[in-house]
């Protein structure tokens, strides 16, 4: 082969062009086919920054469609520190505007070449000082923010978000994703020196809006009053809840200490805990409405039965138990107003173990009640087979179970609902637009039966009347309620504490037709700390208020001469006895458990009357009713097959259709109640005096 020949030479050269051909194009296909992925995120890590970009949260409302939550839009700074010649300039000059240190910013612009954050979500006028800088690689960006225009109303039940707009507390965490909706994306590129040229930004999409069940002005009233009462009795804690009587709404959910959602940062996390829901406590006295609620359903006693109380002491199992006074003879209506503990036990260790243990977890406690709100405790009842022989003696008189405040309003609402639970709940609905998703499902169960309920409203409103809570006496309208006293347990002694309690009331109004039913619980009340004595009081002052804005008609004569209960403390020393507090002091003995049974005990048989099956349609006779309590016109009524409409208490005055009217099955006879005027009586010189 001759080397010289052009024709060679070509061949050589087509050669070495065909080698590097087919090496560049190999070495590209390996860049292209394999290595492609790689190359790509390290060109975007260098040359893109995706930021997300918080989303627009939804709107919460209270029922009434005012505004309790809502986001706003805001300035966010980020820089691109290699457009930035002089870093130190810089941070002087930011530094003098966020309150913070130039090597704070310094490290921040040294902690990447495209992008950082500078300060997020910043109040207008420091936004607007950095934009008067016009500092070169120093950039504005729209975020939202979210804002609470009513600072710390409903916080507890509102919630809060991070700096990211995500839920954390409250109805914004437990509906989170569905308020939240999806974020915005921002991205930021940059050329070949790292040298930010353009940026594009995705649209975040907004949230649902979200109705709640508060109601603002109740809120404002329940949030109010609590605050006055933390300051008269010097309590460390409280709650007051406000619940619709018939549907279960929470109308207000208030807790002391509280703080602004605005500057969640600035409150310590006992004043984030929602103590409504989260809060354990022996509910004392109060737990009673449960005893009674179980005895009276099941036939074992009857309002006028006589229990002898035995002068304030019982034997248990060889334990002596202390009540807080020495009653002698008392009915069960009397126990209940006068709140004595050894007539509660009688009924309880009469009742038995297992019915007592069905009741308490029928009227709910014992497990979390369902509410719409995250951080709920399921309360504290050891499993029936967990009970000591003394259990039964304590946890009828409230120790030994811990409860929740959620808890307590809710058995006590199923009383004042004719016997039904009644699943608590804030939400309403929540949706886009006006387009509101309802999600108002009534979750309940039959606790008791309609006749032990409405005798149990008027032996509650005995309490009220002439037992431990004079002070919750409303004008206006009929109130019925208990009170509650309970030791807290001494963390340093395990024992229970000589000088720290939980005061109790929780109530309703009106008896006969309740609207709302209240709870009022105060955490170691200074001087003054019987439920009957603190929270009492402020029960009068929610219920009226509240009553009288939702315009509930009122079905008690105003007596003129009945003051607004004073909350003016009657001694600043701790007082050592109680009207309903529960000691709860055991003392060794030899002497057998006393459960006397009164002579006065009637047959069960005749303390129900009968039901009788009337056909569709069958007529009856409305009955004469003047007179009767309104425990005798439910039986009487029941007897017959129809439906009474109770109006005020007392004695049954008049009658709508008249006695001796027919009617059909099914049909309704309104019945208005009041109390007889007592006869004249003349004096010696002949003045007459009622």
């Amino acid at each position: 082969m001759d080397w010289r020949s052009p024709r060679v030479r070509l061949l050589i050269v087509a050669a070495v062009v065909l080698f590097w051909m087919v090496a560049a194009v190999s070495r590209l296909a390996y860049l292209q086919l394999f290595c492609y992925g790689d190359y790509l995120n390290r060109a975007e890590r260098q040359q893109h920054r995706i930021v997300e970009i918080s989303p627009h949260r939804g709107i919460l409302y209270d029922r009434n469609m005012h505004e309790l939550a809502m986001s706003v839009s805001v300035d966010s700074f980020f820089a691109v520190p290699s457009e930035i010649t002089d870093h130190d300039m810089v941070a002087r000059l930011l530094s003098r505007v966020l309150d913070t240190t130039p090597d704070d910013i310094s490290t921040k612009l040294a902690g990447s070449a495209n992008f950082v954050w500078l300060a997020r979500k910043l109040p207008p006028e420091k936004a607007e000082r950095i934009k008067e800088m016009n500092l070169h690689g120093i950039y504005p960006v729209k975020e939202r923010q979210r804002f609470y225009p009513k600072h710390q109303l409903a916080s507890h039940v509102l919630g809060y978000v991070d700096i990211d707009e995500k839920g954390l507390g409250g109805i914004e965490y437990s509906l989170d994703s569905q308020i939240r909706g999806r974020p915005g994306r921002m991205m930021v590129l940059a050329d070949a020196h790292r040298r930010w040229f353009d940026s594009s930004e995705k649209g975040a999409e907004a949230g649902s809006n979200v109705v709640l069940t508060l109601d603002q002005n109740i809120q404002y009233i329940a949030e109010k009053e609590l605050s006055q009462a933390i300051r008269d009795t010097h309590s460390i804690a409280g709650t007051i809840l406000v619940e619709d009587s018939s549907s279960g709404e929470i109308l207000a959910m208030a807790n002391t200490p509280t703080f602004d959602p605005n500057a969640r940062g600035d409150a310590a996390s006992d004043a984030r805990m929602n103590r409504a829901v989260a809060a354990l406590y022996e509910p004392g006295s109060v737990f009673k409405i449960v005893t009674l609620a179980a005895a009276l359903e099941e036939g074992i006693t009857t309002p006028d039965e006589v229990v002898d109380c035995q002068m304030g002491a019982i034997y248990v199992e060889g334990h002596r138990i202390r009540d807080h006074k020495p009653f002698g003879l008392l009915t069960v209506s009397q126990i209940l107003a006068k709140s004595s503990d050894v007539g509660a036990i009688k009924l309880g260790l009469r009742l038995g173990a297992p019915k007592l243990y069905d009741y308490i977890r029928g009227f709910g406690f014992g497990a979390p009640t369902g509410i719409d709100l995250p951080g709920e405790s399921r309360g504290l009842l050891r499993p029936l087979d967990h009970w000591t022989v003394v259990s039964p003696a304590s946890i009828s008189m409230g120790q030994e179970v811990g409860v929740t405040a959620i808890q307590l309003i809710s058995a006590m609402n199923s009383i004042a609902n004719g016997g039904v639970w009644v699943r608590p709940h804030v939400l309403r609905g929540y949706g886009k637009n006006d387009e509101l998703i309802s999600t108002e499902q009534v979750d309940s169960r039959r606790v008791i039966q309609p006749t032990t309920a409405a005798t149990l409203r008027s032996m509650l409103e005995g309490v009220v009347l002439e037992g431990t809570a004079p002070a919750a006496r409303l004008e206006g309208y009929t109130a019925a309620g208990k009170t509650g006293t309970a030791q807290k347990i001494d963390p340093s002694t395990g024992r229970y504490s000589p000088t720290q309690f939980i005061a109790s009331f929780v109530g309703f109004s009106p008896i006969n037709n309740p609207a709302v039913t209240i709870l009022v619980t105060l955490d170691s009340p200074v001087g003054l700390h019987e439920g009957g004595d603190v929270s009492a009081p402020v029960f009068k002052r929610v219920a009226e208020q509240v009553l009288a804005y939702l315009n509930v008609p009122q079905d008690e004569p105003v007596n003129p001469g009945l003051k607004r209960a004073s909350y003016q403390p009657k001694s600043t020393a701790l007082e050592a006895d109680s009207s309903d507090f529960d000691p709860g002091q055991f003392e060794s003995a030899t002497a057998p458990a006393d459960i006397v049974s009164p002579p006065q005990q009637q047959d069960i048989a005749q303390t129900r009357p009968p039901t009788l099956a009337l056909a569709d349609g069958e007529v009856v006779t409305v009955p004469p009713l003047a007179g009767l309590t309104v425990r005798e016109v439910s039986q009487q009524c029941a007897r017959l097959g129809i439906s009474p409409v109770l109006i005020g208490t007392g004695v049954a005055l008049e009658e709508v259709p008249e006695a001796g009217t027919t009617v059909r099955r099914g049909s309704r006879v309104t019945v208005r109640f009041g109390r007889q005027a007592p006869p004249l009586r003349t004096t010696p010189a002949g003045e007459r005096k009622n």
